[in-house]
């Protein structure tokens, strides 16, 4: 009965996360734009921006400290903050004109171009440069290696999306056959693995967070490893918009741009406590300490970039783990998918 509760307890709180903060619009960046003013005194008119992000995750926490802290509205930008639940829903979202502006793995820009688009998505601010998943274990293992997987079950994530590509990276890095050297079971959706670990499914599952850390909490499982530093630096999550919109709206990408890169200084200049405190509007129903933790956790592992330039190193890198993990059928142009112009005069 108890492991039933907890498992209830642990969806209701992977679901609290996702609504809770994925339907936030910049109220401080509204306030901040409405006062902004042009010369001679007239209000100047903030412009309106719609950002699809993949996914509501402490893991992005730059991002939110530039909204909490109202620097989209310093750059006169009135922010409407919205949810894709999927890089798939997220890049619809753009390439339809629903999201001005998309925040997804990279991953999502290559297959699209790809797939021929003509007005296809160019990625122009990198916030990410670490994969941000923890592997968990039933036990403390003081000692983990890779090699403890072989001949387990582990729950794992779905075929063609980044984390189950950077797992299954890191296996063969340490030459272990994913496919033949352990069971990964991949048939439970993206945010119910800890509540099924937690029922007792699986030796081992891969976990974001908060799924990571309740499952500490509560006695339930173990952190051994974590996949965002042991894939090492990986281009894992960046800013992406249409090329017509980014040509058509040039100042409005420059301030987005440098928005987020106060937000990337903040962070490299705060405590995790500090961060974590302003962050945590946007995650209410996670307490003080839990959200502490996770910052914690993800600001020692170096998860955040100083700055937002997407480098054509990173970008091949991507690349290798998608043709590594068979997703890609031919490579993309970096030129053509990636400007690292307003991200540069961003960090000057």
């Amino acid at each position: 009965m108890k492991k039933k509760l907890l498992a209830v307890g642990l969806v209701l709180v992977m679901a609290l996360a996702a609504a809770a903060g994925c339907a936030v619009s910049d109220d401080k960046a509204a306030q901040t734009a409405a006062g902004a003013e042009e010369e001679g005194g007239k209000k100047e008119q903030p412009v309106k921006v719609v950002l699809n992000e993949v996914a509501h995750s402490i893991f992005y926490a730059p991002m939110y400290v530039a909204i909490e802290e109202g620097y989209f509205g310093e750059e006169n930008i009135d922010l409407d903050l919205v949810c894709g639940f999927g890089a798939d829903k997220t890049m619809t979202a753009v390439l339809s004109g629903e999201a001005d502006i998309g925040f997804m793995g990279s991953e999502a820009s290559i297959y699209t171009y790809n797939e021929g688009a003509n007005d296809y998505v160019v990625n122009f601010a990198q916030l990410t440069q670490r994969a941000g998943n923890f592997l968990v274990a039933r036990e403390e293992m003081a000692d983990f290696t890779w090699e403890d997987l072989k001949g387990t079950n582990v729950l794992g994530g779905r075929k063609g999306g980044m984390p189950q590509m950077v797992f299954e990276y890191i296996l063969r890095k340490n030459g272990i056959d994913p496919t033949a050297d352990l069971d990964i079971n991949q048939n439970i959706d993206f945010g119910s693995t800890a509540a099924a670990f937690a029922e007792g499914q699986g030796d081992f599952t891969v976990e974001f967070e908060p799924g990571a850390t309740t499952l500490e909490k509560e006695g339930k499982g173990y952190v051994v490893a974590s996949l965002g530093t042991d894939s090492g630096y990986v281009p894992y999550t960046a800013f992406s918009a249409k090329q017509s919109y980014i040509e058509e709206n040039e100042e409005t990408i420059q301030g987005f741009t440098n928005a987020l890169q106060k937000g990337m200084d903040y962070v490299q200049s705060h405590t995790p406590e500090e961060i974590a405190a302003v962050i945590a509007p946007q995650f209410t129903e996670t307490d003080a300490d839990t959200l502490t933790a996770i910052v914690t956790r993800y600001y020692d592992q170096d998860t955040w970039k100083a700055d937002l330039i997407f480098e054509e190193e990173g970008f091949e890198l991507l690349q290798d783990i998608l043709e590594d993990a068979g997703e890609l059928t031919e490579r993309a142009p970096y030129k053509d998918l990636v400007t690292i112009e307003y991200a540069k005069r961003a960090a000057e």
